[in-house]
């Protein structure tokens, strides 16, 4: 049975090959004007256009053609955007196609048609058994893209000898329809089953295992460095190529350019001329020619992506200008999301020369749900020493892959990305696209997937991700566990505005109606927000005639949901400690999720650190804060009733009362800990990144030792007084824990501590600090200490400055001008760590190190895997 089901597969690859072959460029191609009363049309790109009227594509057509009513001027022509066909019930067009690979893009414009509304329009799209669309509203798309019509394109498989698309109202909303404008279906050879081109220094083929009939949505399609493509500049494949400019962070937009004169563009054996237009491969992007900026900076491109999908990304290079024709002149690494996706990228050596094409791909996976950014960085390679210190990049295309769960594409509405008229993209908060911009200077290797184990971590994950999630299909929050069913005692209050019964337990914890709410914030008045965090704003609020509060409003379109919001109310109702942050009630009402807390005067930890006016803490008052923080992670680990793992401890989480007393906050991620039989939990990856446990990381085995590392951080962040993540500082200086570690095995970290500290602690208290604080980011779990054993240290620690003060040693507060405090190496056997050898955030799936990925003759960019949101939530 096994050798017949490889004969058959085998057959089908061999029938899918020929088929390819026998398929001419731009045969075959279908273009359906949808609504239309004349039977051709012609659009702006001068492509013939059928009316779906007595269409063979559609014998038994139903619903209404339309007109729209007004004709926006940004529309590209009226063909075929003007008319539409409207479908009230689901209907399914039928195009006789041959067998293989084929670009299928619909063409909307959404506009009032007659008496529908474009708010109406909510539907969904099939493609045979796959999903393109479900839930979807053009209209807020068309918002989100700033664009009054837009195109959505996907590459399907198709095996028989039809393709069906299926449009089909949602039955979520009354009065919903569906709408469909043009219809354009091009027939293409295999651009993404077959295998990625050998390397032209021996490399190995591209492992990742993509199933023949994985469809894929196209989401980006940039043409670095030069002027957007119309379809009219692809004769192949009629792509759009857009211009990149705006996806670009920050202001290192570097320099762009074209070929040299006389330079000619070849094609290359493993490049075919479709691949992208010549155009694409004539114009480039780099970071330019200054080479002492160059090595401190990131060449960095973001974009607005859908979480829980894998996607790939296919990165185009050509070297078109000289003196650039030797190996080593210019090498740069390639990072995608905080990893190492690609160390020594020379093009000339990929390509084979000046003026010749290349391209090179990786996959990436992202969890959670709703929106998150994705990006791309170049930095030069510091380590080959080449002769420009400089990047490249000509072209860039990012495919979503199929969810092989459930056989779809669809995200959650809208699916395209937000860019302002400023050309930057919209939708982040600065914490996010700080983030975003990492340079992946603190990158791990790439890993590889071998086939076999591909497509099962795929469905795998997606299981966990659903199971972890509070949020429905289309993104919105479901409705929260019935209390009811298990506890005796639930809220009775309701409220006069038509709010149900609480199903939350009212006996833990008060419950807040939504008008009392309104009242406290002054109907959330702007003025009141204390802060902005993944759940939601935080705002100052007043109860029971004056009663301080802090008032956290839970943003439906958070990544963050039910989930979060259940677990909080969960862990705080039965949680009472000195130094946990206390919740007093919730809000569920009018399908808000709301948290009310104690106020905390002094906000978080993180301001009194940097990045802000405030006076900043005294050593003794820091090391009381951490001595706090760590008595609450220990309650939290061996006090309550179950081990709980915070999972998302960091500073700005860390919350300091009018008496400066820290507060661990936030449990929205919160897990309860392995029984006594098990040593972990097994669970899908969630934390802030520059905090985030490497080992959890790997291995997604959370323990109460992650929680630990995290505190390790704090200790660095505390003492140095500087991010977690600083993406504007050197490569190997990026991530605080790596730097820390590194100065601390060369004996120098007082060199980088807060300036303010220095002359200000005892060297005994320093040594005992930094060593707590080294064993904490140890690489393993195993050699990190317990949160007592830190809790331990820390107040020993402050014995030892307090005694140091008491003797006269040192005057807490008075400001000195002593040199910094540089103390020995706490490990003098240990040679010096090199910068730029793999640390703590290398985070390989695996586990394996480069060397023994190219001992077993992998090449270890052929593939790049990514489990975190960069966002951190």
């Amino acid at each position: 049975m096994a050798h017949l089901t490889r004969c058959l597969t085998l057959l089908c690859i061999l029938s899918l090959a020929v088929a390819a072959d026998n398929n001419t460029i731009g045969s075959g191609q279908i273009r359906l004007d949808c609504g239309a009363s004349s039977p051709t049309g012609t659009d702006a790109d001068a492509r013939t256009w059928d009316s779906d009227t007595s269409s063979k594509f559609a014998p038994l057509l139903k619903g209404t053609a339309a007109t729209a009513s007004n004709q926006n001027p940004a529309l590209p022509s009226t063909t075929p955007y003007m008319t539409a066909r409207i479908f009230t019930s689901n209907y399914t067009y039928s195009f006789p196609v041959s067998p293989g690979r084929m670009f299928v893009r619909l063409y909307l414009y959404p506009s009032t048609y007659g008496n529908y509304a474009p708010s109406n329009a909510y539907f969904g799209v099939t493609a045979a058994n796959l999903t393109l669309l479900d839930k979807f509203n053009a209209s807020q798309t068309a918002l989100a893209i700033n664009s009054a019509s837009f195109v959505l394109e996907y590459s399907v498989n198709v095996y028989a000898g039809k393709l069906d698309l299926t449009f089909s109202p949602s039955t979520h909303q009354n009065g919903s329809y569906a709408f469909i404008n043009g219809i354009e279906i091009v027939p293409t050879p295999d651009l993404f089953t077959i295998p990625t081109p050998t390397l032209a220094n021996g490399g190995n083929p591209n492992p990742f295992p993509i199933d023949l009939a994985t469809g894929f949505q196209t989401m980006y399609r940039l043409n670095v460095g030069g002027q957007a493509i119309s379809p009219q500049g692809d004769v192949d494949f009629y792509r759009k190529w857009d211009d990149d400019s705006p996806y670009i962070y920050g202001s290192g937009s570097g320099v762009s350019f074209g070929k040299d004169k006389n330079l000619s563009i070849t094609y290359t054996p493993s490049v075919p001329n479709y691949t992208a237009p010549v155009n694409v491969y004539a114009s480039a992007r780099s970071m330019g020619p200054n080479p002492q900026v160059n090595m401190n900076s990131n060449l960095t491109w973001i974009f607005p992506v859908d979480a829980g999908f894998y996607y790939l990304l296919r990165f185009h290079f050509c070297e078109i200008q000289y003196p650039i024709t030797k190996v080593n002149q210019r090498s740069f690494f390639i990072y995608i999301n905080n990893q190492t996706a690609q160390q020594q990228m020379d093009v000339i050596v990929w390509s084979g020369g000046i003026g010749r094409t290349a391209y090179t791909d990786y996959a990436i996976i992202t969890t959670g749900s709703g929106q998150m950014d994705l990006w791309v960085a170049l930095h030069p390679d510091l380590s080959s020493r080449p002769e420009y210190f400089d990047a490249i990049l000509n072209g860039l295309e990012i495919f979503k892959i199929q969810n092989y769960g459930n056989n779809s594409l669809n995200g959650l509405n809208p699916p395209l990305p937000s860019v302002e008229p400023n050309g930057k993209i919209g939708g982040r908060n600065s914490k996010g696209a700080a983030l975003a911009a990492i340079g992946g200077a603190i990158g791990g290797f790439a890993v590889l997937l071998i086939a076999s184990v591909g497509v099962c971590v795929i469905c795998r994950r997606k299981k966990k991700v659903a199971k972890e999630s509070g949020k429905s299909d289309d993104g919105h929050w479901t409705p929260l566990t019935d209390y009811s069913k298990s506890q005796s005692n639930t809220s009775g209050k309701t409220t006069n505005t038509g709010s149900r019964t609480s199903t939350l337990p009212s006996n833990l914890c008060r419950h807040f109606s939504f008008s009392e709410i309104q009242a406290a914030t002054n109907n959330f008045d702007q003025t009141s927000i204390l802060g902005k965090g993944g759940f939601g704003n935080v705002y100052l609020g007043e109860i029971d005639s004056g009663t301080k509060v802090a008032i956290k409003r839970g943003n439906p379109m958070s990544e963050q949901g039910v989930h979060e919001f259940q677990t909080e109310i969960e862990m705080l109702s039965k949680l009472r400690h000195r130094h946990l942050v206390s919740l007093i009630g919730y809000c569920e009402d009018m399908n808000e999720m709301i948290l009310v807390y104690d106020y905390m005067a002094n906000g978080t930890l993180r301001e009194h650190l940097y990045n802000s006016k405030k006076k900043p803490l005294s050593w003794k008052s820091r090391l009381e804060i951490c001595i706090g923080a760590a008595r609450g992670l220990h309650y939290l680990h061996t006090g309550a009733k179950d081990t709980i793992i915070h999972r998302d401890v960091k500073t700005t989480n860390i919350l300091l009362d009018d008496k400066l007393i820290a507060k661990v906050s936030d449990f929205g991620l919160s897990k309860t800990g392995p029984n006594v039989d098990d040593t972990h939990v097994s669970t899908v990856v969630k934390g802030s990144f520059g905090y985030l446990d490497p080992e959890y990381f790997r291995r997604q085995q959370l323990t109460e030792k992650s929680d630990v590392y995290s505190f390790g951080v704090v200790l660095f962040e505390v003492l140095c007084a500087r991010p977690a993540l600083s993406p504007s500082l050197p490569k190997e200086q990026v991530s605080l824990a790596d730097w820390a570690l590194h100065c601390q095995r060369k004996g120098i970290l007082g060199h980088i501590i807060d300036p303010y500290l220095q002359g200000k602690i005892s060297p005994q208290c320093f040594m005992k600090f930094a060593e707590t604080a080294e064993k904490c980011v140890a690489d393993h779990s195993i050699d990190r200490p317990s949160m007592a054993d830190v809790l331990w240290n820390l107040e020993f620690a402050l014995q030892l400055q307090e005694s140091a003060e008491d003797n006269g040693s040192l005057t807490e507060g008075t400001s000195s001008n002593t040199s910094p405090l540089i103390m020995p190496r706490l490990h003098p056997d240990e040679p010096p760590t090199d910068t730029t050898t793999t640390t703590s955030t290398t985070m390989s799936m695996t586990g394996r190190s480069l060397a023994s990925m190219e001992s077993d003759g992998l090449t270890p960019s052929s593939v790049f895997s990514q489990l975190m949101n960069p966002g951190g939530r």
